[in-house]
């Protein structure tokens, strides 16, 4: 199962998805930055929002296992499952499968700045302002 570090991780987002990566970006308020990361090496199966508040990660059931095994003919190195609100009736449910995670924290902004301080960095869509 996963353990986040200490620290106010509401609003959740997916921040970059391409065939080698999974990032997943967490913050008490996604508007201007995120200080948590969670990087998914290899996506193999993903099914979760693309924004969602407050999850609930925890390990995912055999039959979750199945379904992913199913779909990518293995079972792979690292399954995660989760609950989340993403504003329906119901929580949403997440299911990724991959080949690792690292957890990240450090200050992402989502905005242009000119020369983020160390430890922090500029979001992939992000275009750093002309000098």
């Amino acid at each position: 199962m996963i353990q986040l570090p200490e620290g106010s991780w509401w609003d959740w987002d997916v921040v970059e998805w391409n065939a080698g990566r999974l990032r997943l970006g967490a913050g008490s308020d996604l508007s201007y930055h995120h200080g948590l990361e969670l990087v998914f090496s290899d996506p193999l199966f993903v099914t979760c929002p693309a924004a969602f508040q407050d999850p609930t990660f925890r390990e995912p059931t055999p039959e979750e296992v199945r379904v992913v095994s199913r779909q990518t003919g293995e079972i792979p190195a690292l399954v995660v499952a989760f609950e989340a609100d993403a504003g329906g009736p119901e929580p949403a449910a997440g299911l990724i499968a991959a080949g690792g995670l690292e957890i990240v924290q450090g200050t992402v902004f989502r905005y242009g700045r000119p020369s983020p301080a160390p430890g922090e960095r500029l979001a992939p869509w992000v275009r750093p302002p002309e000098a």
